[in-house]
């Protein structure tokens, strides 16, 4: 690694607490944004999480919706209004406030299901959406570069350590034909198989152990940062949302976590990797499973 060298670019209020002092500084290339309002330490890194996977969908129209480090909801949609809408039911309390980001620009509709607790992050506002941002005090943050180019910013995460400074390559893993195999008998449907990719995507930015159960293009429960029971956690949040529903898991599951959600009525599970037993049982209750070959914790 090469040497960090710090750039002092601003004083900010306070860190995550009121009483950690916290700057922002530049180590690299950064991206080009234009703001008319002080952001927060937290708004910087909800800001960071929502634009990490709105660059995976960066050519269609998608909302994310994040409270700090903890993504709440995504989804796609015909247009804005309707992803937002649909990111917002997987978790409507949490998505009250926090950052949402957007992959195109924000129009008038889009912009009155906001709120003075939210930090909006989009390419483009047009000027009703403004409007209507001004007047209901909703801070909002206009992304310069290209979402397409997001992950060109970071090659490298860093944490300090009392043991020393741990630095590894940003995890840019991608989906390809050679690791993506459906190893269950009965296959998928096309749909299915889009609903795996967007859960997958999804999955490669949440705290592990990381459950998303998705349909239709829409999370409809994330679990995230649990140490264990994180499938039961995520099937008792979806309920009967999660009948014919698609599960991702970031890390391989155990049999007690598929049996948690046959019983909930997942169809379709895509996982890193799977066991010969699991296998058995998703052909006993005619389940698809799709491996991906590799897995994508984040600590």
């Amino acid at each position: 690694m090469d040497n960090l060298n710090f750039e002092f670019i601003k004083q900010l209020e306070h860190g995550s607490n009121k009483q950690q002092a916290a700057t922002l500084n530049k180590t690299h290339d950064i991206i080009d944004y234009e703001t008319q309002f002080e952001l927060t330490y937290n708004d910087y890194i909800g800001m960071t999480k929502g634009l990490e996977i709105a660059s995976e969908f960066f050519d269609v129209n998608c909302a994310v919706l994040t409270r700090a480090s903890q993504v709440t909801g995504v989804a796609l949609g015909a247009d804005l209004s309707e992803a937002l809408v649909k990111a917002i039911d997987c978790n409507p309390v949490d998505a009250l406030s926090g950052v949402a980001v957007f992959t195109a620009k924000v129009d008038k509709k889009t912009a009155m299901q906001l709120s003075a607790g939210h930090l909006v992050a989009a390419p483009d506002f047009d000027v009703e959406a403004v409007e209507v941002f001004d007047k209901n005090s909703v801070r909002y943050v206009k992304i310069n570069t290209p979402l397409k180019d997001f992950k060109n910013f970071v090659d490298e995460e860093i944490i300090i350590t009392p043991f020393g400074t741990l630095v590894q390559d940003k995890n840019k893993s991608e989906l390809n034909k050679d690791s993506f195999k459906v190893v269950t008998k009965l296959k998928p449907s096309v749909e299915q198989v889009e609903d795996s990719i967007f859960a997958w995507k999804v999955a490669k930015y949440i705290k592990s152990n990381g459950i998303v159960v998705v349909n239709n293009l829409k999370t409809l429960a994330i679990a995230q940062g649990l140490q264990s029971q994180a499938a039961e956690f995520a099937m008792n949040y979806a309920c009967d949302t999660a009948k014919e529903a698609v599960m991702a898991s970031d890390l391989p599951i155990s049999i007690a976590d598929f049996n948690a959600a046959v019983q909930n009525r997942i169809s379709l599970f895509i996982l890193p990797g799977v066991t010969q037993d699991i296998i058995k049982l998703a052909d006993k209750y005619e389940k698809v499973i799709i491996t991906t070959g590799f897995t994508t914790a984040l600590h």
